[in-house]
């Protein structure tokens, strides 16, 4: 397993943390639970991290290959490395005497590591993207959220060389096929899993008191990455317009990720828009930047909320959507990419257009309003997520593998 640029370890809410990382790892522990051995690949960040860890379990490893200078790199510096993490890949095999049947990769970077050693090992490389940058380029506001040409040039690079391709949903393949002119027949739509026995719905007077939170509070949720795509600037727009400044309990609107308490100079862009648009907007003490949360306590946040709120521009599918809907909590979502699909509109919770902070409120003022409904709605989103469980997902992704296999040796 290949995940060059971001190590399925890392704490949740980083400038690239997010669901792949969370897909890398679970897939992980649900195949060692099959009794298929994994090797996950990434670089070496940190050097006073171990390079090898066995925090997975079932005897699967987590390996940091030291490729360019053992810290945090910007993406396009992130490409030079690249030959230096596949020889320090192969120098691995040859110490462990390791013979691998199939490399799976992650994001295009290590999609391009993984042609490398298809040229070196002769085994099939299955990719998947997670995102793509033709579409980040569409839904882009700045030239500073664009994705350099030699994203896309390398996203092709891959699918030349990449034997099967695994899309998280229907509209993904689409995208690959009129961005991408991507052959079809390369492709599958197995959806990301989510793991039903850490993800499962709380009492909420007992997430709440593991949280230190008052049972009487009123709390809307957002997590994930800090940056303009993920829509947060429409997340304070809509709760400005509900006018819940004078509600009869508190209300919060809680933003998981980034680092909200970094110095003036070392924070973010898109931390500092926010932070000044909730002074604009009067938010005030409503909105908790909260930052970076182990993804062990998730479950509790999730079960806490009464909404998630997801108004990304862009989603290839939406983890925390699904990880949200098995805690029991409804998810108001964009209509784009995989929440689209993901989410059922009227069901599991409410779609609503992007970058629509009027529609958005509307839809949260009318679940907030309606206890029943949010309950109806909280039960029917944790029954429609365990088709999701990763020990289905797994078994489809598993089969993939064999199909490629064996036609490696035919």
């Amino acid at each position: 397993m290949l995940s060059y640029h971001t190590c399925p370890l890392a704490t949740l809410g980083g400038k690239d943390t997010g669901g792949m990382n969370v897909y890398v790892r679970d897939l992980t522990l649900q195949l060692g639970r099959m009794g298929v051995h994994v090797d996950v690949f990434t670089r070496s960040q940190d050097e006073h991290v171990p390079h090898v860890l066995h925090d997975l379990g079932f005897g699967n490893r987590v390996v940091h290959i030291p490729a360019g200078p053992e810290n945090p790199l910007p993406k396009q510096e992130l490409v030079d490395y690249i030959p230096d993490f596949v020889a320090g890949i192969q120098r691995f095999a040859e110490e462990k005497d390791i013979h691998y049947d199939l490399i799976h990769s992650h994001y295009w970077m290590s999609g391009i590591a993984a042609g490398m050693l298809k040229g070196a090992w002769d085994v099939p490389i299955v990719h998947m993207f997670h995102t793509l940058g033709a579409m980040k380029n569409r839904i882009a506001r700045s030239a500073e959220e664009r994705e350099g040409q030699y994203r896309v040039d390398g996203e092709k690079q891959v699918l030349a060389r990449a034997d099967r391709l695994i899309v998280a949903t229907p509209a993904e393949k689409s995208q690959l096929q009129f961005l991408y002119q991507a052959d079809a027949g390369k492709m599958v739509v197995i959806p990301p899993g989510v793991d039903t026995s850490r993800f499962y719905p709380i009492p909420k007077d007992e997430a709440r008191a593991y949280l230190g939170l008052s049972p009487d509070d009123c709390i809307t949720l957002f997590v994930g990455r800090i940056e303009p795509l993920k829509g947060i600037d429409t997340v304070m727009k809509a709760v400005s317009l509900l006018g819940m400044h004078d509600a009869e309990n508190p209300f919060y609107v809680a933003i998981i990720g980034g680092e909200p308490d970094a110095a003036p100079e070392e924070m973010t862009e898109e931390m500092t828009r926010l932070q000044q648009m909730c002074d604009e907007l009067c938010l005030g003490q409503m909105a908790l930047f909260l930052g970076k949360r182990a993804q062990d306590t998730l479950p509790y946040y999730y079960s806490s909320a009464e909404v998630l709120l997801m108004p990304s521009h862009y989603e290839s599918f939406g983890m925390v959507a699904l990880e949200a809907m098995a805690c029991g909590t409804p998810v108001i979502a964009s209509q784009v990419g995989g929440l689209a699909y993901l989410v059922k509109d009227g069901q599991t919770g409410y779609h609503v257009p992007y970058d629509s902070p009027e529609v958005l409120s509307e839809k949260l003022g009318a679940l907030l309003g309606d206890d029943e409904l949010r309950k109806k709605m909280g039960k029917q989103a944790a029954l429609y997520a365990k088709e999701y469980d990763w020990e289905k997902i797994a078994k489809k992704i598993v089969d993939v593998y064999k199909d490629e296999i064996a036609k490696q040796l035919d």
